[in-house]
């Protein structure tokens, strides 16, 4: 069964065929600016499976680095996606409907978290990107 989602007003949503992979929260400085909080929780997707379903059109683009870049709602401001080149890379997992049947696999970038930051869980921590 397909993953759906959508941004807060309603006006954009996405169906995603394919389940997510890399399931990661990032507490970098860069990301708690882009997502207004701790940090991403953001998931890949496969390539190929990720469609929009309506409100394309409403959707604002932020390049955060060459070929790299944000999708948001332009009315609510959501932050929806990540892509790469032009493509839906990932998705913010805020945005997908219900349970997006994945956990986060780990929490990267915690040396540069916000110190009212407290994270919990059992998953791994990474003072920066694991290689």
């Amino acid at each position: 069964m397909p993953l759906a989602g959508g941004c807060f007003c309603g006006r954009v949503r996405y169906e995603i065929r394919a389940p997510l992979r890399a399931v990661r929260s990032c507490h970098c400085s860069r990301c708690r600016k882009a997502f207004s909080g701790s940090g991403s929780a953001y998931a890949e997707v496969e390539p190929g499976s990720f469609s929009w379903q309506q409100g394309q059109e409403n959707l604002s683009r932020y390049e955060t680095a060459p070929g790299w870049g944000l999708s948001f709602c332009r009315t609510c401001g959501t932050t929806l996606c990540g892509t790469h080149d032009g493509d839906v890379h990932g998705v913010t997992l805020g945005s997908v409907d219900g349970d997006p049947g994945v956990e986060i696999e780990m929490h990267i970038f915690v040396g540069s978290k916000a110190p009212w930051d407290h994270i919990g869980g059992t998953a791994p921590r990474f003072e920066e990107l694991p290689k």
